[in-house]
């Protein structure tokens, strides 16, 4: 069949791999493009059609009187229905749908018009009208049960057709609205510098769609000379309001993707339509796209009048406000569109009419569009101090010949405002549609049906202008920042130093117990973290299958650590490992998807309790040595957790999820854990308020272990619980024979939710002005390497959450306005002049005696100081015309402000002896010898 549309262009469907799209369905609906089905689907359907007997009867029509008492569409909406039902129809491959019918809807497709009448309200009702439109009967075609199933269930193409032409509409809207809005901000004379400014956070206190905006928007204004003078809600808010677009639209275009491609199921008698489902979910996403559009429309009505008041002349500004005010559709129009949708969706209406009303709203948003874009236009063109031999920045603009420096002098003297990269750009494009720049306010009506005209997807011009506008965008010309993942962190000179020192003491500490180095990769094979960590292990990344083996990011460090024992039949290992792992988590304050974990541990068999006893106090060691402030230590042992549940009548089931539970009364109050407990895990009333007995002991540890060992406790009848106890009572002896157990608090709520756990367990809690919460935890896992080789290795660690000691560290560097030394730079070589080769000579012979120096070659002897201040470098040694006339150095002391002569053949053992003298006693460093 030929296409109906002028312009020659088919869409085929039912082709093999080919998909359906939204754009597709609207060029078809607008008569922009015919469209046929694939000659391969309807060779398909005939072969694999099943022989099934035709209806000897056809049920009655649902209107004996012709009445339209079915669902009947606009014609562009039919026409989009028609598109999808055939490329649908085309799909159905084993749904009983012989080749005829498809065909018969393709040629109904391609008649001049009638295509409002045909009913998509029912199967049968879809056939008479179909051929009645075509001058057939249905006795002559044929029908089966099948099909009249197959079709029934096909009839989602309705509401598909007319959703895929709000997809559509609304998508062009994602970027002229940001064009248009631009616009305006250029003729309003708008102070959008701080609004557009959102750098976007790894923290996940940033909207990706609104830094986008933002961004787009900065890209588009780059190099105007207009705006910066006012500043109002309508242009500060635009990243907000138009991000909120973006998203309803983004939405909307996935769900209809997936509507459009999906296959036919038959609806059965007697059983819940399985399209409806889907009818319906594509009617709930018009809703929240009406109220984008909503705030959209509020927003560029605000910025139009504020164009309005940016003209000088009062009598001009009057009679372009009574236009304005007179013919464009105000914010009513808006509201009563926003609410019909809300009303219809609400009285369960068709869901067909909800999505054609979200339509007619988006037609209204563009009429508002164009007024503002028309008085845009009109505000700079009018404007005296505009450029408006400013060209093109895409186009290849032919010079025009002349003196290029005198035109260069002419256009400074005049000060001539010029418009953005982007800006420029979408006023030429506008000006060229409507056949140049609009003179006085009464044309401004006819400019603002112009743009209507232009603003419709169908149009051509529309889709250069966009083009153009994408191409700004990608461009990048202000080098928009690169943003990072939400939940992820760059560090810069200054906190790199912290951390850097940081590390360094941590190392020491470990070594000082005679741990080694460990590394392990950075991914796990998935079936050696699953398993392992409880609740948790929905957290863990999981990586895309590279050639049949299923990875996952690393959780923690302390698995990889039993996986690498039990790999090489290790049986006794101290180790020590500083790496970052990742949680697939919710990022917040503190909380991050990617940080360093620094792990203590010790595996293999010992006396009773002595790793455990060694890995607490290197913690408090740790804490101690990073002087990061007041922190308590809170400990458990997990037989005696194990047997608190088990008195308190919780069944061994349970265990672990109970203590996931409890494990969060560090952040909840008892009687919000109480409601979980007995209404998500199914505990009684009173055995979740036993538990909250026991939980709420807590003190110094011999008083709490006193308390548990008294005579009649239920935890002395309680054989691991017993046995936990002995344990504990070695442990603490031994904290307090080392003064280690006044930062030791006995906490029997301390849950530690990871189910390898099997003895003691502990966590740090930084207890100063800046809130992070647990900076450590670890515990006796005696199992978890035996879970790999089978051979039994106990094992006890801890894991310092270095992040949010780096948090704490950097908080207290500001409060006491101190910042750490980014360099360790101890000299700075100065050469005043352009003098190279003289300053590689010196830098080298002190970077040969491992002197951390720098050089800089400047004229001016300011610079070099400024930059051996800023940097806070203790030495300068610098060298001049002068001094190298005399055979001299200058040696100045930056911070005592002092300055003296030395030879230039002695500065570098000069400088070993004064920095020698300058260290601290404790301070070792190591100079190679003067050659």
């Amino acid at each position: 069949m030929a296409p109906s549309s002028s312009s020659g262009s088919v869409v085929t469907v039912g082709g093999k791999g080919g998909a359906l799209t939204s754009s597709a369905v609207y060029s078809v609906s607008r008569g922009l493009a015919g469209t046929r089905i694939d000659s391969a689907a309807f060779e398909k359907l005939s072969s694999q059609t099943k022989k099934s007997s035709r209806l000897s009867s056809l049920p009655e029509p649902p209107s004996a009187d012709g009445s339209r008492s079915g669902r009947f569409l606009a014609e562009e909406e039919a026409r989009a229905a028609l598109v999808v039902l055939m490329h649908k129809l085309a799909l159905s491959d084993g749904a009983g749908i012989r080749p005829v019918i498809p065909a018969l809807v393709e040629e109904v497709f391609d008649l001049d018009g009638g295509h409002e009448t045909l009913d998509f309200g029912s199967a049968l009702g879809f056939l008479l009208s179909l051929c009645r439109l075509r001058g057939k009967k249905v006795e002559d075609v044929g029908i089966t049960a099948e099909e009249i199933g197959t079709l029934d269930g096909s009839l989602i193409s309705a509401s598909a057709g007319v959703a895929a032409i709000l997809d559509s509409a609304s998508s062009v809207f994602t970027t002229l609205l940001d064009a248009v809005a631009a616009l305006s901000c250029e003729a309003a004379g708008a102070d959008v510098a701080a609004a557009f400014d959102l750098p976007a956070s790894g923290d996940g206190f940033s909207v990706k769609d609104e830094t986008d905006v933002a961004g787009d928007m900065k890209v588009i204004l780059f190099g105007s000379k207009f705006t910066g003078r006012l500043a109002t809600e309508h242009f500060t808010g635009i990243p907000a309001v138009h991000a909120s677009f973006r998203s309803a639209v983004r939405t909307l275009h996935g769900r209809t993707r997936v509507v459009l491609n999906s296959l036919i199921r038959s609806r059965k008698k007697d059983a819940d339509p399985w399209n409806h489902g889907r009818e319906t979910a594509l009617a709930s996403l018009a809703l929240p796209l009406c109220l984008a559009a909503r705030a959209a429309g509020k927003s560029s009505l605000g910025r139009a009048r504020s164009t309005i008041a940016a003209l000088g002349d009062p009598g001009l500004r009057s009679s372009v406000s009574e236009v304005f005010e007179k013919n464009c559709p105000n914010f009513d129009a808006l509201r009563d569109g926003c609410q019909l949708v809300s009303t219809k969706a609400a009285d369960e209406a068709d869901d067909v009419e909800v999505l054609h009303e979200a339509h007619e709203l988006l037609l209204t948003l563009r009429k508002i569009l164009a007024w503002e874009a028309a008085l845009a236009l009109f505000v700079i063109e009018r404007d005296e101090s505009f450029d408006k031999t400013q060209s093109e920045p895409l186009s290849n603009v032919e010079s025009n010949g002349g003196d290029a420096k005198g035109d260069k002098k002419s256009e400074k003297k005049k000060k001539k405002k010029t418009l953005g990269r982007g800006t420029s750009v979408i006023r030429q494009r506008m000006l060229a549609f409507v056949n140049g720049a609009p003179d006085n306010s009464s044309v401004l009506g006819n400019l603002a049906k112009d743009f209507l005209l232009y603003f419709d997807p169908k149009c051509t011009s529309l889709h250069h202008l966009l083009r153009d506008v994408k191409e700004i965008v990608e461009s990048n010309e202000i080098r928009r920042l690169p943003k990072i993942p939400k939940g992820t962190r760059d560090f810069g000179k200054d906190q790199m130093a912290i951390r850097e020192r940081a590390f360094s003491i941590i190392i020491d500490v470990f070594k000082m117990h005679g741990a080694t180095a460990l590394d392990t990769p950075v991914f796990e094979l998935r079936e050696t973290l699953m398993g392992k960590y409880g609740e948790d292990s929905k957290l863990i990344y999981d990586l895309a299958d590279q050639g049949g083996e299923i990875c996952s990011l690393r959780y923690d460090l302390t698995v990889p650590f039993a996986r690498y024992v039990a790999m090489n039949n290790i049986s006794s290992l101290k180790r020590y490992q500083i790496a970052k792992v990742y949680r697939r988590d919710n990022p917040s304050k503190g909380r991050y998807r990617e940080f360093y974990q620094c792990d203590f541990d010790i595996a293999g068999q010992y006396e009773p309790m002595e790793p455990d006893f060694e890995v607490i106090k290197v913690l408090t060691e740790l804490l101690d040595a990073l002087n990061i402030g007041e922190y308590e230590v809170k400990l458990n042992h997990r037989k005696l957790l194990d047997g608190m549940l088990a008195i308190c009548g919780v069944c061994p089931e349970k265990f672990r999820t109970v203590c996931s539970s409890i494990d969060k009364l560090d952040k909840q109050p008892f009687e919000q854990i109480k409601k979980e407990l007995v209404e998500e895990k199914g505990l009684a009333v009173e055995t979740a308020e036993k538990i909250g007995e026991f939980v709420k002991k807590r003190g110094s540890p011999f008083e709490i272990l006193s308390c548990l060992k008294e005579e009649g406790s239920p935890f002395l009848e309680h054989e691991e619980s017993s046995a936990a106890l002995i344990d504990l009572e070695i442990l603490f002896k031994a904290l307090e024979r080392s003064k280690s157990t006044d930062k030791i608090v006995f906490d029997l709520s301390l849950a530690r939710g990871l189910d390898y756990y099997t003895g003691v367990i502990f966590e740090a809690v930084f207890r100063g002005a800046t809130q992070v919460g647990s900076i450590a935890a670890g515990g006796r896992y005696d199992n978890l390497v035996g879970m790999f080789s089978g051979k039994h290795v106990p094992a006890v660690g801890i894991s310092l959450g270095i992040e949010r000691v780096f948090t704490i560290m950097e908080q207290l560097a500001k409060g006491h306005n101190q910042s750490a030394r980014a360099t360790e730079t101890e000299v700075l070589v100065a050469v005043l002049g352009k003098d190279l080769p003289l300053a590689a000579e010196l830098v080298s012979e002190m970077w040969r005696v491992g002197i951390n120096a720098e050089f800089s070659i400047h004229k001016k002897v300011m610079k070099h100081i400024d930059r051996a201040r800023q940097s806070r470098i203790p030495w300068m040694v610098l060298v001049g015309e002068l001094e190298l006339e005399k055979g001299i150095v200058k040696l100045k002391n930056i911070e005592e402000s002092t300055e003296e002569d030395v030879p230039r053949g002695e500065i570098v053992e000069e400088l070993l002896k004064r920095m020698e003298k300058a260290a601290p006693p404790s301070s070792h460093r190591r100079r190679r010898a003067v050659v």
